[in-house]
Protein backbone atom coordinates (compact mmCIF):
# COMPACT_ATOMS: atom_id res chain seq x y z
CA UNK A 1 0.00 0.00 0.00
CA UNK A 2 1.50 3.40 -0.97
CA UNK A 3 2.87 5.79 1.63
CA UNK A 4 0.24 8.48 2.23
CA UNK A 5 -0.98 10.53 5.17
CA UNK A 6 -4.43 8.97 5.32
CA UNK A 7 -6.61 6.02 4.36
CA UNK A 8 -9.32 6.25 1.72
CA UNK A 9 -12.61 4.49 1.06
CA UNK A 10 -10.93 2.87 -1.96
CA UNK A 11 -8.25 1.40 0.36
CA UNK A 12 -10.96 -0.08 2.56
CA UNK A 13 -12.90 -1.51 -0.36
CA UNK A 14 -9.68 -3.09 -1.68
CA UNK A 15 -9.03 -4.55 1.78
CA UNK A 16 -12.48 -6.13 1.77
CA UNK A 17 -11.63 -7.95 -1.44
CA UNK A 18 -8.17 -8.92 -0.16
CA UNK A 19 -9.41 -10.52 3.07
CA UNK A 20 -12.53 -12.18 1.64
CA UNK A 21 -12.57 -15.77 2.80
CA UNK A 22 -10.02 -15.07 5.54
CA UNK A 23 -12.41 -13.36 7.97
CA UNK A 24 -16.04 -13.79 8.98
CA UNK A 25 -18.74 -11.30 8.04
CA UNK A 26 -20.13 -10.91 11.54
CA UNK A 27 -23.86 -10.42 12.20
CA UNK A 28 -25.73 -7.30 13.29
CA UNK A 29 -28.62 -7.79 15.74
CA UNK A 30 -31.08 -5.45 17.49
CA UNK A 31 -30.98 -4.90 21.26
CA UNK A 32 -34.45 -4.48 22.74
CA UNK A 33 -33.41 -3.26 26.19
CA UNK A 34 -30.74 -0.85 24.98
CA UNK A 35 -33.21 0.51 22.41
CA UNK A 36 -35.67 1.22 25.22
CA UNK A 37 -32.99 2.95 27.28
CA UNK A 38 -31.65 5.04 24.41
CA UNK A 39 -35.07 5.92 22.98
CA UNK A 40 -33.86 4.99 19.48
CA UNK A 41 -33.22 1.67 17.71
CA UNK A 42 -29.92 0.18 18.94
CA UNK A 43 -28.11 -2.53 16.98
CA UNK A 44 -25.05 -4.57 17.94
CA UNK A 45 -22.31 -5.52 15.49
CA UNK A 46 -21.11 -8.87 16.86
CA UNK A 47 -17.46 -8.63 15.82
CA UNK A 48 -16.44 -10.56 18.95
CA UNK A 49 -17.59 -13.63 17.01
CA UNK A 50 -14.70 -13.12 14.57
CA UNK A 51 -12.44 -16.16 14.09
CA UNK A 52 -9.79 -15.07 16.62
CA UNK A 53 -12.31 -13.49 18.97
CA UNK A 54 -11.77 -9.87 17.95
CA UNK A 55 -11.86 -7.38 15.08
CA UNK A 56 -8.06 -7.40 14.90
CA UNK A 57 -8.05 -10.28 12.42
CA UNK A 58 -9.25 -7.95 9.66
CA UNK A 59 -6.33 -5.54 9.89
CA UNK A 60 -3.74 -8.25 10.47
CA UNK A 61 -5.02 -10.31 7.54
CA UNK A 62 -4.97 -7.32 5.20
CA UNK A 63 -1.47 -6.33 6.31
CA UNK A 64 -0.05 -9.83 5.87
CA UNK A 65 -1.79 -10.32 2.52
CA UNK A 66 -0.28 -7.02 1.32
CA UNK A 67 3.32 -8.18 1.92
CA UNK A 68 5.70 -9.00 -0.90
CA UNK A 69 7.28 -12.48 -1.07
CA UNK A 70 10.57 -11.02 0.22
CA UNK A 71 8.82 -9.39 3.17
CA UNK A 72 7.08 -12.65 4.02
CA UNK A 73 10.45 -14.42 4.08
CA UNK A 74 11.70 -11.94 6.71
CA UNK A 75 8.85 -12.71 9.10
CA UNK A 76 6.74 -10.24 11.08
CA UNK A 77 6.85 -8.75 14.56
CA UNK A 78 4.44 -6.58 16.55
CA UNK A 79 3.71 -5.20 19.99
CA UNK A 80 0.26 -6.11 21.28
CA UNK A 81 -2.08 -5.96 24.27
CA UNK A 82 -3.22 -9.39 23.14
CA UNK A 83 -5.79 -9.29 20.36
CA UNK A 84 -3.56 -7.93 17.58
CA UNK A 85 -0.95 -10.51 18.52
CA UNK A 86 -3.47 -13.30 18.32
CA UNK A 87 -4.74 -12.04 14.96
CA UNK A 88 -1.26 -11.61 13.52
CA UNK A 89 -0.23 -15.05 14.75
CA UNK A 90 -3.28 -16.54 13.01
CA UNK A 91 -2.71 -14.63 9.75
CA UNK A 92 1.00 -15.49 9.71
CA UNK A 93 0.30 -19.16 10.36
CA UNK A 94 -2.04 -19.28 7.35
CA UNK A 95 0.77 -17.83 5.21
CA UNK A 96 3.45 -20.07 6.74
CA UNK A 97 5.59 -17.15 7.92
CA UNK A 98 7.39 -16.45 11.19
CA UNK A 99 5.63 -14.20 13.73
CA UNK A 100 7.02 -12.73 16.96
CA UNK A 101 4.64 -10.97 19.36
CA UNK A 102 5.97 -8.63 22.07
CA UNK A 103 3.77 -7.90 25.08
CA UNK A 104 4.03 -6.33 28.51
CA UNK A 105 3.44 -8.12 31.79
CA UNK A 106 -0.01 -6.48 31.98
CA UNK A 107 -1.39 -8.65 29.17
CA UNK A 108 -3.69 -11.36 30.64
CA UNK A 109 -2.31 -14.90 30.53
CA UNK A 110 -5.29 -16.24 28.55
CA UNK A 111 -4.28 -14.01 25.64
CA UNK A 112 -0.59 -14.89 25.91
CA UNK A 113 -1.25 -18.64 25.93
CA UNK A 114 -3.53 -18.45 22.89
CA UNK A 115 -0.86 -16.63 20.88
CA UNK A 116 1.64 -19.34 21.75
CA UNK A 117 -0.89 -22.00 20.75
CA UNK A 118 -1.13 -20.42 17.31
CA UNK A 119 2.60 -20.94 16.84
CA UNK A 120 3.96 -17.43 17.29
CA UNK A 121 7.02 -16.64 19.39
CA UNK A 122 6.19 -14.56 22.47
CA UNK A 123 8.43 -12.00 24.17
CA UNK A 124 7.16 -10.61 27.50
CA UNK A 125 8.93 -7.32 28.20
CA UNK A 126 8.34 -4.61 30.80
CA UNK A 127 5.14 -3.19 32.19
CA UNK A 128 3.80 -1.15 29.29
CA UNK A 129 3.06 -1.23 25.58
CA UNK A 130 5.96 1.18 25.12
CA UNK A 131 8.34 -1.36 26.69
CA UNK A 132 7.03 -4.03 24.33
CA UNK A 133 7.51 -1.67 21.39
CA UNK A 134 11.17 -1.20 22.29
CA UNK A 135 11.62 -4.96 22.00
CA UNK A 136 9.95 -4.87 18.59
CA UNK A 137 12.41 -2.24 17.42
CA UNK A 138 15.32 -4.33 18.72
CA UNK A 139 14.13 -7.36 16.76
CA UNK A 140 13.67 -5.30 13.60
CA UNK A 141 17.22 -3.97 13.92
CA UNK A 142 18.95 -7.21 14.90
CA UNK A 143 16.93 -9.97 13.22
CA UNK A 144 15.50 -8.17 10.19
CA UNK A 145 11.86 -8.84 11.05
CA UNK A 146 9.18 -6.64 9.48
CA UNK A 147 7.12 -4.62 11.94
CA UNK A 148 3.34 -4.77 11.54
CA UNK A 149 2.03 -2.46 14.27
CA UNK A 150 -1.38 -2.93 15.88
CA UNK A 151 -2.95 0.33 14.68
CA UNK A 152 -0.74 3.02 13.08
CA UNK A 153 -0.42 1.31 9.70
CA UNK A 154 -2.26 1.90 6.42
CA UNK A 155 -3.17 -1.72 5.71
CA UNK A 156 -4.22 -2.37 9.31
CA UNK A 157 -6.52 0.68 9.36
CA UNK A 158 -8.00 -0.26 5.99
CA UNK A 159 -8.68 -3.80 7.19
CA UNK A 160 -10.50 -2.57 10.30
CA UNK A 161 -12.47 -0.17 8.13
CA UNK A 162 -14.20 -3.11 6.42
CA UNK A 163 -16.38 -3.31 9.54
CA UNK A 164 -17.76 0.11 8.68
CA UNK A 165 -18.76 -1.06 5.20
CA UNK A 166 -20.69 -3.97 6.71
CA UNK A 167 -22.32 -1.74 9.33
CA UNK A 168 -23.96 0.55 6.80
CA UNK A 169 -24.87 -2.32 4.49
CA UNK A 170 -26.74 -3.94 7.38
CA UNK A 171 -28.26 -0.81 8.96
CA UNK A 172 -28.15 2.01 6.38
CA UNK A 173 -30.35 4.26 8.53
CA UNK A 174 -27.72 4.40 11.29
CA UNK A 175 -27.27 7.92 12.68
CA UNK A 176 -24.51 7.22 15.21
CA UNK A 177 -21.78 4.58 15.46
CA UNK A 178 -20.02 3.94 18.78
CA UNK A 179 -16.57 2.35 18.56
CA UNK A 180 -13.98 1.37 21.20
CA UNK A 181 -10.89 3.56 20.83
CA UNK A 182 -7.33 2.92 21.97
CA UNK A 183 -4.52 3.41 19.46
CA UNK A 184 -7.16 4.42 16.95
CA UNK A 185 -6.80 1.91 14.11
CA UNK A 186 -10.33 0.59 14.53
CA UNK A 187 -11.93 3.99 15.05
CA UNK A 188 -9.97 5.55 12.19
CA UNK A 189 -10.90 2.78 9.76
CA UNK A 190 -14.58 2.67 10.65
CA UNK A 191 -14.92 6.47 10.72
CA UNK A 192 -13.24 6.76 7.32
CA UNK A 193 -15.62 4.21 5.81
CA UNK A 194 -18.91 5.37 7.29
CA UNK A 195 -18.30 9.09 6.85
CA UNK A 196 -17.28 8.60 3.23
CA UNK A 197 -20.53 6.73 2.60
CA UNK A 198 -22.76 8.85 4.85
CA UNK A 199 -21.22 12.23 5.81
CA UNK A 200 -24.01 13.04 8.30
CA UNK A 201 -23.23 10.07 10.54
CA UNK A 202 -21.71 10.63 13.99
CA UNK A 203 -18.84 8.45 15.21
CA UNK A 204 -18.28 8.29 18.96
CA UNK A 205 -15.10 6.80 20.39
CA UNK A 206 -15.37 5.06 23.77
CA UNK A 207 -12.56 4.28 26.18
CA UNK A 208 -11.87 3.74 29.85
CA UNK A 209 -11.18 6.69 32.15
CA UNK A 210 -8.08 4.87 33.41
CA UNK A 211 -5.33 5.73 30.91
CA UNK A 212 -7.19 6.73 27.72
CA UNK A 213 -4.29 7.71 25.47
CA UNK A 214 -6.30 9.02 22.51
CA UNK A 215 -8.46 11.24 24.71
CA UNK A 216 -5.39 12.61 26.50
CA UNK A 217 -3.80 13.30 23.13
CA UNK A 218 -6.94 15.05 21.90
CA UNK A 219 -6.91 17.25 24.99
CA UNK A 220 -3.21 18.09 24.48
CA UNK A 221 -3.58 18.64 20.74
CA UNK A 222 -0.79 16.19 20.00
CA UNK A 223 0.17 12.57 20.79
CA UNK A 224 1.14 12.27 24.46
CA UNK A 225 2.26 9.45 26.73
CA UNK A 226 -0.05 8.17 29.46
CA UNK A 227 0.55 5.86 32.39
CA UNK A 228 -0.67 2.38 31.51
CA UNK A 229 -2.83 1.07 34.36
CA UNK A 230 -4.70 -2.17 35.01
CA UNK A 231 -8.25 -1.98 33.65
CA UNK A 232 -11.13 -4.25 32.71
CA UNK A 233 -10.73 -2.87 29.20
CA UNK A 234 -7.15 -4.16 28.95
CA UNK A 235 -7.31 -4.27 25.14
CA UNK A 236 -7.67 -0.48 25.16
CA UNK A 237 -4.46 0.01 27.14
CA UNK A 238 -1.22 1.48 25.82
CA UNK A 239 -0.25 4.71 24.11
CA UNK A 240 -0.82 5.92 20.57
CA UNK A 241 2.91 6.51 19.96
CA UNK A 242 4.58 9.89 20.23
CA UNK A 243 5.56 9.61 16.57
CA UNK A 244 2.02 8.62 15.51
CA UNK A 245 1.72 9.08 11.73
CA UNK A 246 -1.89 8.24 10.92
CA UNK A 247 -4.47 7.40 13.57
CA UNK A 248 -4.23 10.53 15.73
CA UNK A 249 -4.93 12.85 12.79
CA UNK A 250 -7.69 10.67 11.35
CA UNK A 251 -9.44 10.30 14.71
CA UNK A 252 -9.02 14.00 15.49
CA UNK A 253 -10.62 14.92 12.18
CA UNK A 254 -13.40 12.32 12.06
CA UNK A 255 -14.46 11.40 15.61
CA UNK A 256 -17.28 13.55 16.99
CA UNK A 257 -16.47 12.78 20.63
CA UNK A 258 -14.62 10.39 22.93
CA UNK A 259 -16.58 9.11 25.93
CA UNK A 260 -14.79 7.77 29.01
CA UNK A 261 -16.09 5.08 31.34
CA UNK A 262 -15.33 4.06 34.92
CA UNK A 263 -14.37 0.49 35.77
CA UNK A 264 -17.78 -0.08 37.39
CA UNK A 265 -19.50 1.12 34.20
CA UNK A 266 -17.41 -1.26 32.09
CA UNK A 267 -18.26 -4.13 34.45
CA UNK A 268 -21.94 -3.26 34.05
CA UNK A 269 -21.51 -3.50 30.27
CA UNK A 270 -19.90 -6.94 30.51
CA UNK A 271 -22.71 -8.10 32.80
CA UNK A 272 -25.40 -6.69 30.51
CA UNK A 273 -23.88 -8.48 27.52
CA UNK A 274 -24.09 -11.79 29.37
CA UNK A 275 -27.37 -11.41 31.25
CA UNK A 276 -29.43 -9.67 28.58
CA UNK A 277 -27.75 -10.09 25.19
CA UNK A 278 -26.48 -13.61 25.94
CA UNK A 279 -22.98 -12.71 24.72
CA UNK A 280 -19.59 -13.12 26.38
CA UNK A 281 -17.42 -10.08 25.71
CA UNK A 282 -14.23 -8.61 27.15
CA UNK A 283 -14.13 -5.16 28.70
CA UNK A 284 -13.16 -3.39 25.48
CA UNK A 285 -16.00 -5.15 23.68
CA UNK A 286 -18.52 -4.02 26.27
CA UNK A 287 -17.80 -0.29 26.30
CA UNK A 288 -20.49 0.65 23.76
CA UNK A 289 -23.21 -1.08 25.75
CA UNK A 290 -21.73 0.34 28.95
CA UNK A 291 -21.92 3.87 27.57
CA UNK A 292 -25.61 3.44 26.72
CA UNK A 293 -26.34 2.00 30.17
CA UNK A 294 -24.55 4.98 31.74
CA UNK A 295 -26.48 7.46 29.60
CA UNK A 296 -23.30 8.79 28.01
CA UNK A 297 -24.25 8.58 24.32
CA UNK A 298 -26.57 11.14 22.73
CA UNK A 299 -28.05 10.39 19.32
CA UNK A 300 -31.01 11.64 17.32
CA UNK A 301 -31.44 8.39 15.41
CA UNK A 302 -30.52 4.71 15.22
CA UNK A 303 -27.37 3.74 17.10
CA UNK A 304 -24.96 0.96 16.11
CA UNK A 305 -22.55 -0.39 18.74
CA UNK A 306 -19.47 -2.48 18.00
CA UNK A 307 -18.80 -5.47 20.25
CA UNK A 308 -15.12 -5.70 19.39
CA UNK A 309 -13.81 -8.77 21.22
CA UNK A 310 -14.56 -11.73 23.50
CA UNK A 311 -11.11 -12.68 24.79
CA UNK A 312 -11.73 -12.19 28.50
CA UNK A 313 -10.28 -14.25 31.33
CA UNK A 314 -13.21 -16.49 32.25
CA UNK A 315 -12.46 -16.37 35.97
CA UNK A 316 -12.73 -12.60 35.83
CA UNK A 317 -15.90 -12.86 33.76
CA UNK A 318 -17.43 -15.21 36.32
CA UNK A 319 -16.68 -12.79 39.14
CA UNK A 320 -18.32 -9.93 37.25
CA UNK A 321 -21.53 -11.74 36.34
CA UNK A 322 -21.79 -13.28 39.81
CA UNK A 323 -21.44 -9.87 41.43
CA UNK A 324 -18.26 -10.68 43.36
CA UNK A 325 -15.92 -8.45 41.33
CA UNK A 326 -14.67 -5.23 42.91
CA UNK A 327 -12.53 -2.55 41.28
CA UNK A 328 -8.89 -3.57 41.54
CA UNK A 329 -9.41 -7.29 41.08
CA UNK A 330 -8.64 -7.13 37.35
CA UNK A 331 -4.96 -6.62 38.20
CA UNK A 332 -4.84 -10.16 39.56
CA UNK A 333 -7.01 -11.73 36.86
Amino acid sequence: MPSRSSVTLADIEAARDRIAGKVVRTPVVPSRLLSELAGVPVHLKLEHRQTTGSFKLRGASNAVASLSPEEKRRGVVAASTGNHGRALAHAAKLEGIRAVICMSKLVPENKVSEIRRLGAEVHIVGKSQDDAQQEVERLVAHEGLLMLPPFDHMAVIAGQGTIGLEMLEEVPETATVAVPVSGGGLAAGIATAVKALKPSIKVIGISMARGAAMRASFDAGRPVAVEELPTLADSLGGGIGLDNRLTFAICRDLLDDIVLLSEDEIAAGINHAYETEREIVEGAGAVGMAAVLAGKIETSGPLLLLLSGRNIDMGLHRNIVCGTWRDGQEAAA
